[in-house]
């Protein structure tokens, strides 16, 4: 009886690689997963599973991960207000620790004796899939074909052809890697430390030129609605978000990184709805949670967001900080105002119930209700008491 290896498949030139090797070469039962986290449209799912059984597979599986991708890990970066490095919502990252997560559950359901990815030596995911792997399924041997064989792409290609299989190889002139959180854009240009990315590279070509207004409503920190729709879930008010603002060209940048391997990585991506969603969250969170609220949730957000993007999602020290997070959201309630141009957003204001900044308490720069002048005396007296004896203390 042939032993079984679940494939994290794709359709691409290295998991069709795998997928002959596996089954001619070292005959194994091939049963091949692709985990949408939301970047797969019904007829991408259907030809990538055609194409998996044209390989050989002896079964092929479509694991939608949307709904859970957020609810386990993307409502946190929302939570966190992470941005990696000021700059990129861990599109990626936080999708391949998802991925690989469902693709080890699946390896346990099935009984598999092995698990297999097509990552080569070189890149961040195959620390990430062989760690998860490593934790989640310990008892299931890991195949990297293509990294354990050293194949260069020229390789891949001759082999394929020797073994009858048909299908463009021609090299897509940009990598393109689509999911809820954002869409990543690889090129000749991110290869180097100077190159911005052409118009065309982009996936979403700019269309819309009329400034457009948008009430975003947030419940406990997850976005509910836009303009009025409510959405029965969260991750669909992303993507009817996404829909809306992508056409502006606005969440388009080049985030520069440290990979897990120790070297600088370059990647453009475009993240309309995420970019949006981290600054109008953040907004209405400087108004309604308290300075120290902010600054803990800051650092916290900060090991969160690198510590995910290394892979260690199931390390217990994420939960903590998620139940921290979830507890900071009680008062991130109301409606946040955005403005949309091309190339460009700009958050304009907040209405809340939980609003800190209330004129019943004062108003900034102006006239206070809540304290008097010579209050404000004695207080910075002995707010600074401390400072004056050490000055004094050491001569100073």
């Amino acid at each position: 009886m042939k032993k079984k290896v679940v494939l994290a498949y794709s359709g691409g030139l290295d998991t069709s690689f795998c997928c002959i090797y596996l089954t001619q070469d070292l005959g194994l039962e091939v049963h091949s997963v692709i985990v949408n986290t939301g970047g797969f449209s019904d007829e991408e799912l259907k030809q990538v599973e055609e194409r998996a059984y044209k390989m050989g597979v002896t079964s092929h599986h479509v694991v939608d991960e949307t709904a859970n991708f957020y609810d386990t890990c993307v409502r946190f970066l929302i939570y966190g207000n992470v941005l990696k490095n000021n700059t990129y919502p861990l599109s990626v990252s936080a999708e391949r620790v998802s991925q690989a997560t469902a693709i080890a559950n699946y390896a346990k359901e099935i009984g598999a004796e092995y698990v297999a990815h097509g990552s080569t030596g070189a890149g961040n995911d195959q620390v990430r899939f062989d760690m998860i792997f490593n934790i989640l399924v310990p008892n299931v041997q890991i195949m990297t074909p293509i990294r354990d064989l050293k194949l260069s792409r020229e390789e891949e290609i001759q082999y394929l052809k020797d073994h009858g299989v048909e299908m463009n190889f021609e090299k897509n002139k940009y990598s393109i890697n689509k999911g809820i959180w954002g869409t990543s854009v690889g090129g000749k240009e991110t290869l180097t430390s100077h190159q911005g990315l052409p118009e065309d590279a982009w996936p979403t070509q700019v269309t819309a030129s009329e400034p457009k207004n948008l009430e975003l409503v947030f419940e406990k920190g997850e976005l509910v609605a836009i303009d009025g729709t409510k959405y029965d879930h969260p991750a669909k008010a992303i993507q009817a978000l996404q829909a809306i603002a992508q056409p502006y060209g606005v969440g388009r940048d080049i985030h520069v990184g440290d990979t897990i391997i120790g070297i600088k990585g370059r990647v453009g991506f475009e993240a309309a709805a995420p970019m949006i969603i981290i600054k109008a969250h953040h907004t209405l969170e400087k108004h309604v949670l308290t300075k120290w609220q902010l600054s803990w949730k800051d650092q916290l957000s900060s090991f969160y967001g690198n510590w995910l993007h290394e892979g260690q999602f199931h390390d217990p020290i994420m939960r903590n900080i998620e139940a921290f997070l979830t507890d900071t959201q009680q008062t991130v309630s109301g409606k946040v105002f955005v403005e949309l141009h091309p190339y460009r957003f700009m958050v304009t204001g907040i209405e809340s119930d939980h609003d800190l900044m209330s004129n019943k308490f004062g108003t900034y720069g102006e006239m206070n209700n809540a304290w008097s002048g010579e209050d404000v005396k004695g207080f910075s007296k002995i707010f600074g008491n401390q400072v004056m004896i050490y000055n004094k203390v050491n001569g100073k």
